[in-house]
């Protein structure tokens, strides 16, 4: 066995399985002209040392960062090429990954967290594009002229702390300059009850909200979204607004054994014992509106109010809604089908039902936060979690004041549930908001109305 310093690229095809199952032959003969005109020849001329290969990958080290950067953008630029005339569905498109680190050689192979990290980035990375390490980036950054997007932290497995990660892609879209008050963010780790770690910041000043988890997110990546960077800039310059990752999802632990409500509570409770709040506001949004109510019945000297945008008290499988039903049935079948396809019908899917109304830049944004801020099984999970929430019984022994928003074209949630909500909550007021996006966009019909709403709401429960 012998130890090196090197830099490791992992290449995979996107698909291969389906790829092989809609032409077997013409895949093969394509991949096969691929390597020899392409592939291999970039790796010889930038020194690169091809290791292991697979039917749809290979690993490959380099004694460069820079050569292995270089190479990567190289054969991706030419690929995206070569295929523009198939169909694209049976396109043969790579992603690969990056990162420097110590590796182990031993009897034609290699081993070792740094090759476990490369393959990692490589499943992060979009078809088509490269993901690399934060110090593969410092090494190539001012050596290369091509730009790589700030990714934040991401979670790879086997290791106890998230790694920060940078994007390229030959089409992808000017980075977005995150608000000046994402500057405050200092992300921070605390133990839930049965011991997950949960990754949480906060933001701004004055009276504090927790806000609850909702869908997927990501701390650091949510602040150059279109989707949610106006919209989290503006609540914080209302309060010190706290957010977390849920388990399962973003920057906290994947790999955990329990996705359920009770678990939701005791990380909203964890989160909150972390960042000092004694006494602080709920802001819930969509499935977080039923997690906000349960906290508030069984915390309730811990909670000042409740403001709850988009939100039900009960999921799709719980409301005797065969359309409702339908919809969970779909969107688990795209998630099973479709997580991190090239095919933009399974981004399309979810765009229509939560940002109907989106540009492509932001559908892309809202798809992409998606993709890198879970796996397959834990979207699966969380989706089933919020499919059988049902916090009717709690949301009837509110006791503090209360705002429920809803969007009247609202796909995601029917405007009709969040009626529902407020009508089970004694006193609480009900607000409906133009536009159709399950989410608040700047430039949308509702972003600038539920700011106007919930400002003086807020003003009004700091004392």
């Amino acid at each position: 066995m012998q130890n090196r310093l090197a830099a490791i690229m992992a290449t995979d095809m996107v698909g291969y399985s389906r790829l092989m199952e809609i032409d077997e032959l013409g895949v093969l003969t394509r991949q096969k002209a691929h390597r020899k005109e392409l592939i291999d020849p970039k790796i010889a001329s930038n020194r690169g040392e091809i290791i292991k290969t697979t039917g749809d990958g290979m690993l490959v080290t380099f004694s460069s960062i820079k050569d292995a950067v270089r190479c990567a953008i190289d054969v991706q630029s030419e690929m995206n090429r070569r295929e523009t005339d198939e169909p694209e569905e049976q396109r043969i498109s790579y992603r690969i990954g990056i990162n420097l680190g110590d590796i182990i050689f031993d009897d034609g192979d290699v081993f070792g967290d740094g090759v476990n990290v490369a393959s990692r980035l490589e499943s992060l990375a979009p078809p088509g594009g490269i993901c690399v390490s934060d110090v593969v980036h410092q090494s190539a950054a001012d050596r290369i002229d091509v730009s790589f997007r700030d990714m934040g932290g991401q979670r790879v497995k086997n290791l106890s702390r998230p790694i920060r990660v940078w994007q390229w892609s030959p089409d992808a879209p000017p980075e977005r300059k995150p608000p000046d008050i994402s500057l405050q963010q200092r992300v921070s780790f605390c133990q839930s009850a049965d011991g997950t770690h949960l990754a949480w910041a906060s933001t701004g000043s004055g009276m504090p909200v927790l806000k609850a988890p909702n869908w997927l997110n990501h701390l650091e990546y949510e602040w150059t979204s279109p989707v949610w960077g106006d919209f989290l800039s503006e609540f914080s310059k209302l309060c010190n607004l706290v957010r977390f990752d849920q388990r399962g999802n973003g920057l906290s632990d994947w790999d955990v054994e329990d996705i359920t409500e009770d678990r939701m509570i005791d990380d909203m409770l964890a989160v909150a014992d972390a960042a000092g709040l004694e006494r602080f506001g709920l802001f819930g949004i969509s499935q977080g509106a039923a997690f906000s109510v349960r906290f508030a019945v069984k915390h309730p000297e811990r909670v000042k109010f409740l403001i709850l945008l988009g939100g039900y008290a009960r999921g799709r499988m719980v409301r005797d809604d065969p359309d409702a039903a339908q919809f969970y049935e779909a969107s688990r079948a795209m998630v099973s089908s479709g997580w991190g396809s090239p095919s933009p019908v399974y981004r399309h899917f979810f765009t229509t039902a939560y940002i109907p109304d989106a540009t492509k830049a932001e559908g892309d944004s809202f798809d992409e936060m998606q993709r890198i801020s879970t796996s397959p099984e834990n979207a699966l999970r969380i989706m089933e979690m919020n499919a059988y929430v049902d916090s009717r019984k709690e949301a009837r022994a509110i006791r503090v004041p209360t705002l429920v928003l809803h969007v009247k074209g609202d796909m995601a949630a029917a405007i009709k549930e969040g009626r529902e909500l407020a009508k089970e909550i004694p006193g609480a007021g009900f607000t409906e908001l133009p536009g159709a996006n399950h989410c608040m966009i700047r430039g949308h019909p509702g972003f600038d109305e539920f700011f106007h709403e919930i400002s003086p709401f807020l003003e009004a429960n700091s004392g």
